[in-house]
């Protein structure tokens, strides 16, 4: 005989285990979609949207002599986006759906559209690597404040075409540490009064540079540890054509253990360039994991 306080260690086995709340896993959600100039592909117009581009003229001076015999053509280019399907699909059995802790269960269906969200901005951050002509300032390279202001001229002083505001600046959080680490290189040398360096220092680094606004996307790819290639781009850079809206569908499936359904989430979408060369700039620098 066992003899001593009942204690809950005593009855350990008959306690019950309830989950008192839930959560997805914290991701970066779509933030590429919010920066790029956004279309819809009308219905009944076909499988791709279309956008043409009329080639600048050239005026000439004209004095009383000139006789005007000097036609200036007017050419086009076409840009076509055909945007294209992603999906996912999730399968509950009934068994689970019965027996699963229900605020678990209502968390289930986030993380599919969740998944759609991080691959649309994931397929919106390609382009900063594979539409990009310019780079800067290259792989294991500290990135500074001056690189992205060069990258802003860049565009909105564009010589072939003049890239419009507002400039977009998308970086990983390990990127932007460099430009804390700059903004704040003097606290501990000599007295800081209040102002960029202070407000830094204390809030980390947020806003703009030479008139381009910083934003952080932890979705960039950082699988070469040492480098990040994020970029800076006029809004008008980046068209994302939207096929149509997301949207859910399901399917019972009685055949499945003993009774489930299926959940099958979609999206039409695509992404493409305008005036390739001139409005997007790789920043490619230095992503090592900040230690200091």
């Amino acid at each position: 005989m066992v003899t001593g306080n009942t204690t809950t260690g005593a009855l350990a086995d008959s306690l019950p285990t309830l989950i008192a709340s839930a959560r997805t896993t914290r991701e970066f959600e779509g933030l590429m979609p919010q920066l790029v100039d956004k279309v819809t592909l009308a219905e009944g117009t076909g499988l791709s949207w279309n956008e043409i581009l009329l080639a600048q003229l050239t005026a000439m001076a004209v004095t009383e002599s000139t006789v005007m015999d000097n036609p200036q053509q007017a050419s086009d280019t076409m840009l076509t986006i055909t945007p294209t399907v992603a999906g996912i699909e999730t399968l509950i059995t009934d068994r689970v759906a019965r027996r699963i802790s229900k605020n678990v269960y209502a968390r289930i269906g986030e993380l599919a559209q969740q998944a759609i969200q991080r691959k649309k901005d994931e397929d919106g951050l390609t382009v900063l690597d594979s539409g990009a002509v310019t780079t800067s300032p290259g792989s294991s390279t500290t990135l500074t404040s001056g690189h992205l202001a060069a990258a802003v001229v860049g565009i909105t002083s564009n010589s072939t075409e003049a890239g419009p505001q507002p400039i977009q600046i998308v970086l990983h959080g390990f990127q932007i540490k460099d430009l804390f680490d700059e903004a704040v290189s003097g606290i501990g040398t000599y007295p800081v009064p209040v102002g960029m360096s202070e407000s830094v220092f204390r809030s980390g680094f947020k806003g703009a540079i030479a008139g381009g606004m910083v934003y952080e996307d932890g979705n960039l790819d950082r699988s070469t540890v040492t480098s990040c290639k994020g970029g800076v781009f006029s809004k008008m850079a980046i068209v994302l054509v939207q096929g149509h809206s997301p949207r859910v569908e399901t399917k019972r499936r009685p055949e499945v253990g003993g009774g489930a359904t299926s959940l099958y989430h979609y999206d039409e979408y695509n992404y493409g360039e305008r005036s390739s060369g001139n409005w997007l700039y790789e920043i490619e620098s230095d992503a090592a994991a900040p230690t200091s």
